[in-house]
């Protein structure tokens, strides 16, 4: 195999287009001796004169020269080809389908993260609860999904990326604080009133199956309202509607500042599996891979 580099055969192709090292050197960035050097070890390892030396004309190319040169154009703008394929694939929109707490709390910092490693990458961003992500992954309307429930391994390959702790919470007032301060858990609050997420949310749906483990029937609860976006859950508990279950994801700023108070629902604690999703039958662009790949490396330190 011959030892040729892309960088000789382009110095020499823009040479034989401009008609003047000096003009190649200009074009390529190179030192008009680094353009001689790399046109010379190439005729060395063709074992052929490309470029007459000493001829009236300022610069001309030998037969073989010509021969050489189509040759070279062609792998160059091949490599091009390859060039651009390349960038297409990093210039690549991702459809992407997340429950609630996943577009709110995860992905902003997620996608950003991405973007500064692949600055071509594209996101179009389709939100519902776990069950309209499923639907959205099972249509083709979505290829990746982040959302808090685990689905069908028959028909989706689904990696837990990090556990979401669920929490009570309540307003912030002098009862729930003595409560607070008295080691109360949030199974010891569910006389109260409660404002539940939408049935088919994968928040509630963990909620009901923890409620089950400990002997307590989601009939038996006093719900005042179900609402479908945790913005909408938390300002009500803050203006004292009833207490709710959420993620702790969720509800960082407004613990802060002081407007809600949050309970583990028992010692051991509560959690529910954030997992990414694809259908069996979907094969992964690489910037979908590395995307996927990312997230499992990054979402266990945002959590």
């Amino acid at each position: 195999m011959l030892e040729i580099s892309l960088r000789q055969l382009e110095t020499f192709a823009a040479a034989a287009e401009y008609g003047s090292f000096t003009r190649a050197a200009e074009r390529l960035h190179l030192t008009q001796s680094t353009v001689s050097m790399h046109i010379q070890a190439l005729e060395q390892t063709l074992g052929a004169q490309l470029i007459l030396r000493g001829a009236r004309k300022k610069f001309a190319l030998t037969e073989e020269g010509r021969r050489v040169y189509a040759a070279a154009r062609d792998i160059l703008v091949r490599c091009e080809a390859l060039q651009e394929m390349r960038e297409s694939a990093n210039r690549e929109t991702m459809s992407i389908g997340t429950s609630t707490v996943p577009a709110q709390s995860l992905l902003p910092r997620l996608m950003a993260g991405f973007l500064k490693q692949h600055p071509g990458a594209r996101y179009v961003l389709r939100r519902g609860d776990s069950e309209e992500v499923h639907a959205l992954l099972e249509q083709g309307e979505a290829r990746i999904g982040l959302l808090g429930a685990t689905l069908d391994a028959r028909r989706f390959v689904c990696h837990t990326v990090a556990q979401d702790r669920l929490v009570l919470i309540t307003e912030n007032n002098e009862r729930f604080q003595k409560l607070q301060k008295e080691g109360a858990t949030g199974v010891d609050l569910l006389a109260e009133p409660m404002i539940a997420r939408e049935e088919s949310s994968g928040t509630q749906r963990a909620v009901e199956d923890y409620f089950r483990r400990w002997n307590i029937a989601p009939e038996s609860l006093r719900i005042v309202a179900r609402m479908d976006n945790p913005e909408s859950i938390k300002a009500g508990v803050s203006q004292g509607m009833g207490i709710s279950v959420i993620s702790n994801l969720a509800i960082q700023e407004e613990l802060a500042t002081g407007r809600l108070l949050s309970f583990d629902l028992a010692p051991d604690g509560a959690y529910r599996d954030i997992c990414i999703a694809w259908r069996r039958d979907t094969a992964l662009t690489p910037l979908e891979q590395r995307f996927v790949r990312y997230v499992r490396m990054e979402t266990p330190k945002l959590v």
